[in-house]
């Protein structure tokens, strides 16, 4: 099967950290604007994000409780029709994201039609409630995420061919890890805060088996005003 390209393009800082208080300082967000610049570079129609970043800056936050309505859809693929072709992809393994309908807007971004990513852990009410808001979804996995399942899925059913994934730490591990990811892009703000609780771009999640690093090769880096780095790298096979 294929799949999409795959970009991991993260906006850190000095010292590797993708959230945190240097994202208040001038500089990143001077960096944020790079990053936003490079972002449509890329042309990507689809960006996927974990269940931590969406549920911070994309979703209603969890859901508190769903209805029971008595009806039970069958646990297979869901597309629906959309008046866009731009993706969020929501990674949501257990169902736990709430939502005002399909479709996310922000200011200055185009028009996002969502798509969950689901495992069989989730609820025959949690698919009800996607129904009830025509959300399109797939499962991809048993009770893990099943990354290239996913991707092939992407590509399979919503046409994706380039396909940018932002994190978080744990998200872009599991697709490093399982060497989908083509190209690794950094946009790096010169600000660091030390902050050891940070997340940064890659985190291995505790009950993974232990593997080896992952190794990439440089392809270009640039430098930009006020100490802005642009760094991309090839995912070495």
């Amino acid at each position: 099967m294929k799949r999409p390209y795959v970009v991991c393009h993260m906006l850190t800082s000095i010292d590797g950290k993708i959230d945190g208080e240097f994202f208040e300082s001038s500089e990143s967000l001077s960096a944020l604007r790079r990053f936003e610049k490079v972002r449509d570079f890329y042309e990507c129609n689809a960006v996927l994000y974990g269940t931590t970043t969406m549920e911070r800056g994309y979703s209603n936050g969890r859901i508190n409780s769903i209805s029971k309505n008595g009806v039970v859809y069958p646990r297979k693929d869901y597309v629906a029709k959309s008046e866009v072709e731009n993706y969020i992809v929501s990674v949501d393994p257990e169902g736990i994201l709430a939502f005002d309908g399909k479709y996310i807007e922000r200011k200055n971004r185009e028009k996002y039609h969502i798509i969950e990513i689901l495992t069989d852990k989730v609820s025959n009410e949690y698919l009800s409630y996607l129904r009830a808001l025509d959300i399109s979804y797939v499962f991809a996995g048993k009770a893990r995420l099943d990354c290239r399942l996913t991707l092939e899925k992407l590509r399979e059913k919503f046409s994706i061919e380039k396909l940018m994934i932002s994190g978080g730490g744990f998200t872009n591990w599991s697709f490093a890890e399982s060497g989908l990811i083509d190209e690794l892009s950094i946009v790096v703000s010169p600000v660091a805060d030390g902050n050891r609780f940070s997340a940064s771009i890659f985190e291995k999640a505790d009950f993974l088996p232990r593997r080896s690093p992952i190794s990439f090769t440089l392809k270009s880096a640039d430098t930009f005003e006020g100490g802005i780095l642009w760094l991309r790298y090839l995912f070495k096979k």
